[in-house]
């Protein structure tokens, strides 16, 4: 069996003056590849911190994650920041599409990180990837000539431009009105499903945890599983 993501023990405290405040505690967890999975729980229970730490985007306090069976804990920013770039993609409840830049030039910024956007195949890529979330007459759109639904599509679009192994995705649909959201939802579960990426998803929405294949509930910073 392989596992995208993997815990040990991982937790994570935060601190508030002289107050050190806990957040996860020792939450063992493991996800097998091409799955889909919910994070679900009230607000402020940890689900955005989970995620930010199995995507490497904050370090815990304790314990060991892995990606893909590569323990990344005591890699260095630079080390962290290349893991995310090939490996994990990102999408947020607020989008953050850079404002500057075409529907286009927001896809293809992870490949330009990695010094390839200017290639035909990336742009073919992204080409084709803003095609399948229903974009293909916005791409030279700004973010402001596009609707709140549309931004997050670009969005979606934007976390598999490097065909990532992994897709966390924080509320996706949560700034979204319910037929916006619901086509984000199944654009998402469409494309992580066709790309063989594995899915986690923080979510509010009952609906859409059911969707997936598993749901994971954090409760007082550890995990249930139903």
């Amino acid at each position: 069996m392989t596992h995208a993501l993997r815990t040990e023990r991982l937790s994570k405290s935060y601190r508030l003056g002289h107050l050190e405040v806990p957040v996860l505690h020792d939450i063992d967890l493991s996800v097998e590849s091409g799955k889909q999975v919910a994070v679900v729980g009230p607000s402020g229970v940890g689900k955005s911190t989970l995620l930010h730490l199995l995507g490497a985007l904050d370090r815990p306090t304790s314990g060991e994650i892995y990606i893909n069976g590569q323990a990344i804990t005591k890699l260095s920013s630079d080390e962290l920041a290349v893991l995310r770039n090939r490996q994990v993609g990102f999408i947020f409840q607020f989008h953050h599409l850079l404002p500057e830049f075409s529907a286009l030039e927001n896809v293809l910024m992870p490949a330009r990180l990695m010094g390839n956007g200017e290639t035909p195949e990336a742009v073919a890529r992204a080409k084709s990837l803003l095609d399948q979330v229903g974009l293909s007459h916005r791409l030279e759109h700004r973010p402001g000539e596009l609707s709140g639904g549309e931004c997050q599509r670009v969005a979606v679009a934007r976390a598999l431009m490097n065909k990532p192994s992994i897709v966390l995705a924080d509320e996706p649909t949560g700034n979204l009105d319910g037929e916006a959201a619901l086509g984000v939802q199944r654009i998402l579960e469409r494309l992580a499903r066709d790309e063989n990426t594995t899915l986690m998803v923080a979510t509010h929405n009952p609906d859409f945890a059911r969707s997936l294949d598993r749901i994971i509930r954090l409760h007082e910073g550890r995990i249930e599983e139903p």
